[in-house]
């Protein structure tokens, strides 16, 4: 990797584990050996909080550092972090850099911001690190906001950025390495609660295909096709899993909400075991940092929470069946049930109040399923062993199997693939932490089989989104809980017994030797490789002209509102906006129409910014009326336009490679 990024990933990684380190010692007490792995997660999370805050109330936001710094150097006062301490963290301090590291390679194999949905993603990253106001501004919108949108995931990437003095196009690239980092850290301690060994099982669901992959590597596929088709199984929608989202790179809300999923369901199953063994104290944190996780959701990623807030609750009544016995004098025993769901919408209350978005219209009656092979394409991994697992029961009681018969007759056979193993499940009545992943993910499975919320996808998609973004959660779900029962099976067999303590120290080393090598070892680049960090790197050959304005337009000071061409969406087209976070009237219209829906006037804008192009009568008083300040003339806008300007109204400030940039007058 080339040494002028070095220092980037060294910045980044040192604010990083600065924050690690200003908040462990506040959970030691109450996690023990585990509060070194939820300090990891819990950390970033209350570094975006307090940096969000910062942007609302209009301060500068490395403001946020100064109570982590203070944190570390009063921990540090008390030795806390004695040599014996900092060892036993070294093991979660490899887990968070091997994943990162591992996607470092992938990112710089292939950094381009380029293709699919890279452009938006950079956009409002970019958008955030040149002002990180609450809301930020919409680079795709002039005049607008991020109101529209969940935008925290963007945040906090883009404040590690500003706090490290990375830029944006680099941030771009180590956003998806630390949310890898902490996904992992996050169910390598969840396998510390439900294993005895074998405890890095439910990390392997971070990087296992699902059953579709293998079976286009075996018709002969290409790599490409492998990956793209693998998650396009299930007709008319998205079927992503987490290995995919990471080297298909997108730094999207959907793949930057993974580590908190893993981490709310630690903390959740953490509470679930280990309630009757902590302090009044310890109980208090925990909730609080389950309230920080969930109130976290809907800025991520707005789907989850309608996942993880019944899941939340679920986990609550059984804490309080547990350890109260579902008594109302129980109040320690119901804790979770009355603190963390208020606490959580306490923690991001502006962000719902300024939240503009049209939603979800409705719900409605799936009317055409997924057909049972490609149900089992995706989730059939999971079912086998869930399946097995359920085998004695099933034998014990055959005529539960009756319970699949009025889903096949209504005509929804994958309903009833899943119904099976969900019924014996629930039938069992223990409810253990595995059962209880189980229940939940097979259930969003049954689910989204019969129902789907409406949006303004059309009607051949009606079902994309809720597929999409439903599977994920029940992805982390069920392969957690099948791996764990693997992670059962394996110590109950004895095979580990057989392996002799230097293998078992030996394995390890080579998973990770392994996982540093496989980025080299497979095609990830897509045609769009680089081998480097920055993500704006290939316009210097691709595009020369935008490439030096660009450069030129992000050393402008003060507020700006930009004017280049609009080419629909997921083209180069609003590559200026994009690159810079300077707002343009318009980009990528089917976002904005998504999130606006036709309150936005997206055509309108699209037909203004023509006419500022084409007609020189109106291009100024046009412009004016966005608050534009500057107007963008590139290839993409003579290609798109019959560009016709009244130069003499306006003032050329740059004019190099075939670019020239206007300023507006006021």
């Amino acid at each position: 990797m080339a040494v002028e990024f070095l220092i980037p990933v060294l910045l980044w990684l040192g604010v990083v584990k600065m924050l690690h380190l200003a908040v462990w010692p506040a959970l030691e007490r109450t996690f023990g050996n585990l509060g070194a792995a939820a300090a990891y997660p819990a950390s970033i999370l209350l570094f975006t909080l307090g940096t969000w805050y910062l942007g609302l109330i209009g301060l500068p936001i490395w403001l946020a550092l100064l109570p982590f710094v203070a944190a570390a150097a009063y921990a540090a006062s008390q030795r806390f972090f004695t040599r014996e301490r900092l060892r036993s963290a070294l093991t979660w301090d490899l887990a968070f850099l091997l994943p990162f590291l591992f996607m470092l390679e992938v990112r710089w194999i292939n950094p381009s911001i380029s293709y699919a949905e890279k452009f938006m993603d950079h956009a409002i990253l970019a958008s955030i690190m040149r002002a990180p106001t609450v809301p930020p501004l919409d680079p795709w919108y002039a005049g607008g906001t991020l109101d529209v949108y969940y935008y925290i995931g963007y945040w906090m990437n883009g404040a590690l950025g500003l706090v490290s003095g990375v830029p944006s196009t680099v941030t771009f690239n180590l956003a998806l390495p630390t949310v890898l980092g902490l996904s992992v850290v996050s169910l390598y301690a969840l396998g510390h609660l439900l294993l005895d060994r074998h405890r890095w099982l439910p990390v392997v669901a971070l990087f296992l295909p699902n059953p579709s992959a293998f079976y286009h590597i075996l018709i002969g596929d290409s790599w490409f096709d492998v990956l793209w088709g693998s998650t396009r199984t299930i007709e008319n929608t998205i079927n992503e899993y987490p290995i995919f989202s990471m080297l298909w790179g997108d730094v999207h809300p959907h793949v930057m909400s993974f580590f908190n999923q893993g981490f709310l369901l630690f903390l959740l199953v953490f509470a679930y075991m280990r309630w009757g063994t902590i302090s009044m104290r310890g109980r208090a944190l925990l909730c609080g940092l389950a309230a920080l996780s969930l109130g976290s959701m809907p800025g991520f990623n707005s789907w989850d929470v309608l996942v993880y807030a019944p899941i939340t609750l679920v986990f609550g009544l059984l804490i309080w069946r547990r350890y109260g016995n579902l008594r109302f004098d129980s109040l320690k025993s119901w804790m979770v049930l009355a603190t963390v769901p208020p606490l959580a919408v306490a923690a991001y209350l502006p962000f719902y109040l300024h939240l503009n978005s049209p939603g979800v219209e409705g719900v409605g009656i799936v009317p055409i399923p997924s057909a049972p092979v490609e149900f089992l394409l995706v989730h059939g991994f999971f079912l086998a062993v869930l399946v097995a697992y359920c085998a004695p029961d099933i034998r014990k009681r055959p005529y539960l199997l009756a319970a699949a018969v009025p889903f096949i007759l209504a005509g929804y056979p994958a309903a009833a693939i899943a119904v099976v193993p969900l019924v014996y499940l629930l039938a069992r009545r223990r409810f253990t932490a595995v059962d209880t992943l189980a229940i939940l993910g097979l259930t969003i499975i049954l689910i989204t089989e019969l129902i789907y919320l409406v949006d303004n996808m059309g009607e051949t998609y009606f079902r994309m989104n809720t597929v999409f973004k439903f599977y994920l959660p029940a992805w982390f779900l069920l392969g957690t809980a099948s791996l764990a029962i693997i992670g059962e099976w394996l110590q109950g067999t004895g095979i580990d017994r057989h392996i002799s303590s230097r293998m078992g120290k030996a394995l390890p080393a080579l998973a990770a030797v392994l996982l540093l090598i496989a980025p080299f070892a497979i095609n990830i680049d897509f045609g769009y490789g680089s081998h480097t960090l920055d993500g704006a790197a290939y316009l210097e050959g691709a595009h020369p002209g935008d490439a030096a304005a660009i450069a030129f337009l992000q050393t402008l000071p003060g507020n700006h509102v930009i004017v280049e061409a609009e080419g629909g969406d997921y083209t180069y087209y609003s590559r200026v906006s994009s690159f810079t976070g300077i707002p343009a009237i318009i980009g990528m219209p089917f976002h904005e129409h998504m999130w606006r829906g036709d309150d936005g006037h997206v055509n309108e804008r699209s037909t203004d910014v023509r006419t500022i192009y084409e007609q020189p009568g109106r291009t100024v008083d046009l412009a004016r009326a966005y608050n534009a300040t500057l107007l963008y003339v590139g290839a993409e806008e003579r290609d798109r336009y019959a560009v016709s300007l009244p130069t003499d109204a306006l003032e050329l400030i740059y004019d190099k490679q075939d670019v020239q940039i206007y300023r507006i007058p006021a």
